[in-house]
């Protein structure tokens, strides 16, 4: 069965005209799943009955389910573990800013980068995410809040360049003026570096914020925390971050794991410097969360500190991350591992 929350407007109204329903149908369809956040057919009230079973019979409805919902004591982060339609599960997280809502959705279920420090990825990657099972986390999380959702970023389970089809008509959804219509400005998205998907975004000249996962300043280092590193070099990510902004214009973000004794020397912050001092970027410096399946401790706070100077002194734009939710599982992929093992 087509999906047909996936669907753009354009493309609802091909399908309209095709099941014998006026055009003007589909906008009133659109506005039902991308606006007003229906979780079913039944509830579109100003659709005849007739139409409502006729799109019941011919289209997948999606609408994922909450399992549970761990709430931070500290800082109120809000995890969602969700149910999709075949049984999978995945994370989503709700952060309260000052400048607004954000959530952080998965884009598959499981992963298969192997990153070292990652929970995500030690079950290996089931599948993909459909386009409107990445919206639907967030439609979801809104419903559930009760609040509007201002910022979107695409960090959590999967990598999400190696879904690169569905993620980018999920963007095309969420940014749509007829839809959420988030701004593409307000949009992370994340990747641990697949040097030609970087470039094929690029291509597509959006607005939206790339993260890169960087995490080491040599390829050998890199290769010992991150699988992908065997198949592009450092060299090539530069390479590829600096057409991504010559496409694009928009900075680029380095996310960089702080791992205690690992890559938080001062020798790893002149490394970094010398190699991204020459791009328009941002390095978010991330306390590693701790996974009991790996044995990587985070950094002393007086090394993250010290590191974070040793950058700032050198003139590249660097903040710590905030640790969101620390107490309920934070890091991705914890949530999902425990609630499989029962």
């Amino acid at each position: 069965m087509l999906d047909i929350k996936s669907l753009t407007l354009e493309e609802l109204k091909t399908e309209m005209e095709r099941i014998g329903e006026k055009p003007f149908r589909a906008k009133q369809l659109y506005q039902w799943m991308h606006q007003k956040l229906a979780r079913g057919f039944d509830e579109m009230t100003n659709l005849p009955a007739a139409m409502r079973e006729k799109c019941a019979a011919e289209y997948e409805y999606t609408a994922v389910k909450q399992v549970q919902m761990q709430e931070s004591g500290i800082d109120g982060t809000k995890k969602f573990l969700f149910e999709l339609q075949d049984g999978s599960l995945v994370e989503s997280v709700w952060m309260k800013y000052k400048h607004g809502n954000s959530v952080c959705i998965s884009s598959q279920v499981g992963c298969r980068m192997g990153c070292a420090f990652c929970a995500s990825t030690l079950d290996g990657l089931e599948r993909s995410l459909l386009p409107s099972e990445m919206l639907d986390q967030i439609y979801a999380i809104t419903l559930l809040t009760g609040e509007r959702v201002s910022n979107v970023v695409v960090m959590g389970t999967g990598e999400p360049l190696d879904n690169f089809e569905n993620l980018f008509k999920f963007l095309e959804l969420l940014t749509d003026e007829n839809g959420l219509h988030i701004s593409q400005r307000n949009v992370t998205v994340s990747t641990c570096g697949l040097v030609p998907r970087i470039k094929e975004l690029a291509d597509k000249e959006l607005q939206i914020t790339l993260a890169l996962s960087l995490h080491a300043t040599t390829d050998e280092k890199r290769r010992k925390l991150m699988p992908i590193a065997n198949k592009y070099t450092i060299a090539e990510l530069m390479e590829a971050c600096a057409y991504y902004f010559e496409r694009t214009g928009r900075r680029i973000t380095f996310e960089y794991a702080l791992v205690g004794g690992v890559n938080d020397t001062s020798e790893d912050a002149r490394e970094l410097t010398e190699l991204i001092r020459s791009l328009n970027c941002h390095v978010n410096l991330i306390p590693v969360n701790p996974i009991k399946e790996r044995s990587f401790v985070q950094s002393e706070s007086e090394a993250i500190a010290a590191f974070k100077n040793k950058l700032e002194k050198n003139g590249i734009n660097v903040t710590i991350r905030r640790e969101m939710g620390r107490d309920i599982d934070g890091a991705c992929g914890q949530l999902r591992r425990r609630q499989k093992a029962l």
